[in-house]
């Protein structure tokens, strides 16, 4: 679609009074050592685990750097696990635009998209906070990336051009020029959209496919990753109803269903999901309860014990809550809750699962809360903390 892609996220996220001029704390000194961060087991990007470590515990936060009020790269920050309080200590500098982030199963390199027109990935040393440089995407506004669990390719999401790239990742976890590019050119778009809009890639958790959300073409694609290559294989898609805009997918603890945020259509729908073909079957579609109008639903996380989800609704500036039910069959709406900010662009639960971090993008601040995962409750945690322009928060 070209740069009426990279306008198009930006209308979206900045109009209504703009972007925020908030400054991350400390972003304008030299920034200190970070606060000492145990290894990241597991899941490419931070998910729920049980193992609380007391003390600080690193966040880096996504930002438009190209925006008016935006920041001046990724932010650096840390937070308390028992109260949920965030304290800023820098920026990395030299990052253009990195409006997702991601990090190596290893904990030892941090990757962001470069949300822009000529789009494309960059790897940081966590270590010392070194740029260990950038690679072209191929498309333009990339706007998602992961890491496979094997650590050994990272794939990233083009919102503007509806493509998914695939890089390789070194030992040193540097990145390598790009390996595959497949461009999303069929079906054709849904309604109101005039192109392909890829806006998600991530692995299954059996490790066994890789999984693509396209809002423009109301589809999810899975595709088999050649492990030698870096190649990627189409082997089946999904469509949604036409028009609902799937923007985010997040699996169930179990595995076997998903959940997909809808973003024009203000719905969740669960999905289920066979390891063996990689088939994604989109089934009912479950209200967000924020009324009439568009909430613009923007990303859904579940709990470790797989028994509640929280969904971001950024026109609505709330997060909805959720029962899961039939061992990850069903959802079941439990009401919402404030998110204390404005336009929630992206939600992420801390390695513990004791903390939700929101990013709001519009009042440019995060704002925290406690997770109780017995009753599927959020209570806030003291005062959001400024961060310009936010739209991502990722604790580690």
């Amino acid at each position: 679609m070209g740069s009426g892609g990279v306008s198009r996220r930006r209308f979206v996220g900045a109009v209504a009074g703009g972007a925020a001029a908030a400054a991350l704390a400390g972003c304008q000194d030299p920034p200190p050592p970070p606060p000492p961060v145990p290894p990241v087991r597991g899941t490419a990007t931070p998910g729920p685990s049980r193992e609380a470590t007391p003390g600080p515990r690193a966040l880096y936060l996504g930002t438009y750097t190209s925006a008016e009020g935006g920041g001046e790269g990724i932010g650096v920050a840390s937070y308390d696990v028992r109260t949920g309080r965030v304290t800023g200590s820098g920026t990395i500098s030299g990052v253009g635009d990195p409006s997702f982030l991601a990090v190596h199963p290893d904990g030892r390199t941090l990757y962001t998209v470069n949300e822009r027109e000529d789009g494309a990935v960059t790897a940081v040393r966590l270590a010392d906070r070194k740029v260990l440089g950038s690679r072209s995407t191929g498309g333009s506004a990339p706007c998602h990336l992961s890491v496979h669990p094997s650590g050994r390719w990272l794939f990233s999401a083009n919102y503007g051009t509806g493509s998914v790239a695939v890089h390789p990742v070194a030992a040193s976890g540097a990145l390598g020029e790009r390996t595959d590019l497949v461009t999303h050119s069929s079906p054709a778009p849904g309604p109101g959209r005039r192109g392909p809009h890829a806006h998600q890639v991530i692995t299954s958790p059996d490790g066994g496919h890789v999984l693509a959300v396209d809002l423009g073409t109301d589809t999810v694609y899975t595709y088999r990753l050649d492990e030698t290559g870096g190649t990627l294989r189409e082997v089946s898609r999904a469509r949604t109803r036409p028009g609902a805009g799937p923007r985010h997918l997040t699996f169930h603890p179990g595995g076997r269903y998903a959940y997909l945020a809808n973003e024009a259509d203000n719905t969740v729908a669960v999905c289920a999901y066979d390891p063996g073909s990689g088939r994604v079957t989109v089934g009912e579609a479950r209200s967000t309860g924020t009324g009439p109008g568009t909430s613009y639903p923007a990303q859904i996380v579940v709990t470790a014990n797989g028994r509640y989800a929280f969904l971001a609704n950024r026109g609505h500036n709330s997060l909805s809550r959720y029962a899961v039910e039939a061992d990850g069959a069903r959802l079941g709406l439990l009401g919402t809750v404030p998110v204390g900010g404005d336009f929630p662009r992206q939600i992420a639960l801390s390695p513990d699962g004791g903390l939700l971090f929101a990013a709001n993008q519009r009042s440019g601040d995060v704002t925290v809360f406690h997770v109780d995962e017995d009753k599927g409750e959020l209570r806030r945690a003291g005062a959001p903390f400024a961060s310009p322009v936010a739209v991502c928060a990722l604790p580690l």
